[in-house]
């Protein structure tokens, strides 16, 4: 097995890894998985995030998301407002933002104290490593169809 092998193993384990506390973290909020990568992308979006946006973020198939969505607001926790054109825009109720406040944004306490310890160095080059992978993979994919 090649070094880079061993390192892309690695590198898919961990990210298994991350996924599964993700999951975890919802599972310890009561919540499924795509309702609260919704409520996350909503969140560090300022409360307000186009529908589109939430696709683009988050990765999750327009079924899957409907569900969410439509899920999210007969809880209460979201409305859809009318945005440009047909677009529609999430927006956080009170509700919301009550509920977001004891979930996503614990979460988010736990990440933003992870990158504090990080240096301004180590944080650029995680996000560049990262950027150009997922550019590099997503080129790899094209070359697919």
């Amino acid at each position: 097995m090649s070094g880079a092998h061993a390192h892309l193993r690695r590198f898919n384990h961990l990210i298994g890894e991350i996924d599964a506390l993700y999951h975890e973290a919802a599972l310890n909020f009561g919540m499924p998985d795509s309702a609260m990568r919704v409520l996350y992308t909503v969140c560090v979006e300022g409360g307000s995030c186009p529908i589109a946006e939430i696709i683009r973020q988050c990765g999750m198939s327009k079924q899957t998301l409907n569900s969410a969505l439509r899920r999210l607001e007969e809880e209460g926790t979201i409305v859809l407002q009318a945005d440009s054109g047909r677009r529609k825009r999430v927006c956080l109720t009170d509700s919301g933002k009550a509920l977001s406040r004891e979930t996503v944004y614990r979460l988010i306490e736990i990440e933003n104290s992870i990158y504090e310890t990080w240096t301004q160095e180590e944080r650029d080059s995680y996000i560049g490593l990262t950027q150009r992978y997922l550019e590099a993979f997503e080129k790899g994919v094209e070359k697919l169809k």
